[in-house]
């Protein structure tokens, strides 16, 4: 049986399973999908090429999903279900759903024994998706097989058993097979293989894979590729069409803003032979000499690594915050200390929400400064508060920042290795902002930072952070009296 005929008889088989059934391009789609997965031959070239009993039950699963283009993830999870209790002698000594489809579709007897096989690939565990269940009748007693995924590890050992219709998800959609699917399946079957026919068609089945093959062609992905995707806001000159280019010795993918999708640079890590972090800085100087030969901005955003393709980057649509009743009685400061440190951390959060850390960790600075702008006032002041804080930070953070840090103080590594590191160009203390571990190193000292700015302003200058009341601004005048860092009295 080839491939084209068995989609044929499939969407036979499945025409009276719904009001609305699967048109020949639906069916089109889930083969694509089962190819791309690799659960049936890929490639025009093997249109001709016979399909095995494996490839065959591959499919059956697939029709599972009710979008046709997760076809093939779908027959993936569902064929790797294990039996509830471990193998068992019913199905063929099955050790998974595939086992068990095969022994159905070639023993005869195997296959008049069952009365239903149910597959769902709704949750049947927390972020675990995957069921089936087998009805089959054996000398005038019915009973079931289940199958779940591998890691319901309780449920995989002897004597184990499972309610079947006791499921996680509060609704599931089920694709139910019956005796006769399998009987007349395996009609089929026979019959295609009794006698052989020509592939069906014109193979326009194939053109999406053929376009699609073109692409990875023309793109430099290979077989074992590994594609770094990482999107650019930008305003230097763009390619219109995506397209493989080359910097210095390694080659980029660059893909155009699209209505979905914004600008991105993509590298094959396996290709050229790099880690994740050392093609992040390779993207960082190709956006610099961009940035210095169009005198535009550019600025590399997240990502993500790991697809044999070059993917596009959707647009961000970071999540906001909204109310029904929106409720504001804010005015505007009346110390200008508390306008001008406001302003300096609006500034410090929008340069590092938008990925300008080195502006970030000064702007944050620059609030402290606002009262204390000797080098060596803000120091003390940050030795003083750090202990304060230290107990609310993310552990995580906490710990790479203290590892940052070293044997060094928190104050001097904030003011030499971050301060001083990124404002000014000194050998004792350099800082590459192309370089992406140096980049991580200041994400995490502006998190601090900002920790401490948001401190100083409630703290020593008053300002409520309360959209509804000023209140805390009353605390300003009695901050003001109070000492300094260096034991004289604050203005």
């Amino acid at each position: 049986m080839l491939a084209k005929q068995l989609s044929q008889v499939l969407a036979q088989l499945c025409r009276h399973s719904e009001v609305v059934t699967d048109t020949t391009g639906d069916m089109d789609r889930r083969f694509e999908s089962l190819r791309n997965y690799g659960r049936l031959p890929r490639g025009r070239g093997n249109r001709g090429h016979a399909l095995s009993n494996e490839q065959i039950v591959a499919a059956v699963p697939g029709l599972t999903a009710v979008q046709p283009s997760w076809s093939g993830h779908v027959a993936t999870i569902l064929a790797k279900l294990k039996p509830v209790g471990g193998k068992t002698e019913a199905f063929g000594n099955a050790a998974t759903l595939a086992d068990a489809l095969s022994s159905i579709l070639i023993d005869c007897a195997i296959r008049h024994s069952v009365v239903s096989v149910r597959l769902s690939v709704a949750e049947s565990g927390a972020n675990s998706h995957g069921l089936a269940v087998i009805t089959y009748e054996h000398d005038g007693t019915r009973g079931q097989l289940s199958f779940v995924r591998d890691e319901a590890v309780s449920l995989l050992q002897p004597g184990a058993r499972l309610d079947a219709e006791s499921r996680y998800a509060p609704a599931n959609r089920e694709l139910v097979l019956s005796q006769r699917f399998f009987d007349r399946l395996a009609g089929e079957i026979a019959d295609a293989r009794a006698c052989p026919s020509p592939p069906v068609g014109d193979g326009s089945e194939y053109e999406r894979e053929d376009a699609e093959e073109a692409r990875r062609l023309r793109l430099g992905a290979r077989p074992l590729s590994r594609f770094l995707n990482v999107g650019v806001d930008n305003q230097v000159t763009w390619p219109r069409e995506e397209m493989l280019i080359e910097f210095d010795r390694y080659k980029l993918v660059l893909m155009p803003k699209t209505n979905d999708h914004m600008q991105s640079v993509h590298i094959d890590l396996h290709a050229n032979r790099l880690s994740m972090e050392e093609a992040m800085t390779i993207i960082n100087r190709f956006l610099s000499v961009l940035t210095w030969c169009d005198d535009q901005y550019a600025i590399m955003q997240d990502g993500w690594a790991g697809n044999p393709v070059p993917v596009a980057v959707h647009k961000r649509n970071l999540a906001f915050t909204t109310t029904y009743h929106w409720v504001f009685n804010r005015d505007i400061p009346a110390s200008e200390e508390a306008r001008r440190a406001l302003a300096l951390y609006r500034e410090g959060r929008n340069a590092e929400q938008n990925f300008m850390i080195g502006y970030a960790v000064l702007s944050y600075f620059k609030v402290l400064e606002v009262r204390y702008p000797e080098g060596k006032d803000i120091r003390s002041w940050i030795a003083q508060i750090f202990p304060l804080l230290q107990s609310g930070l993310d552990a995580d953070r906490a710990k790479a920042f203290l590892n940052a840090c070293g044997n060094e103080n928190v104050e001097q590594y904030l003011w030499k290795a971050c301060r001083v590191a990124v404002a000014h160009v000194r050998e004792k203390h350099p800082s590459d902002p192309d370089v992406v571990e140096e980049l991580h190193r200041l994400h995490n000292a502006a998190a601090i930072m900002r920790r401490l700015a948001r401190h100083f302003i409630r703290t020593e200058l008053g300002v409520s952070d309360s959209p509804f009341s000023d209140a805390a601004e009353i605390a300003s005048e009695q901050s003001a009296a109070s000492p300094s860092p260096h034991g004289q009295t604050s203005h």
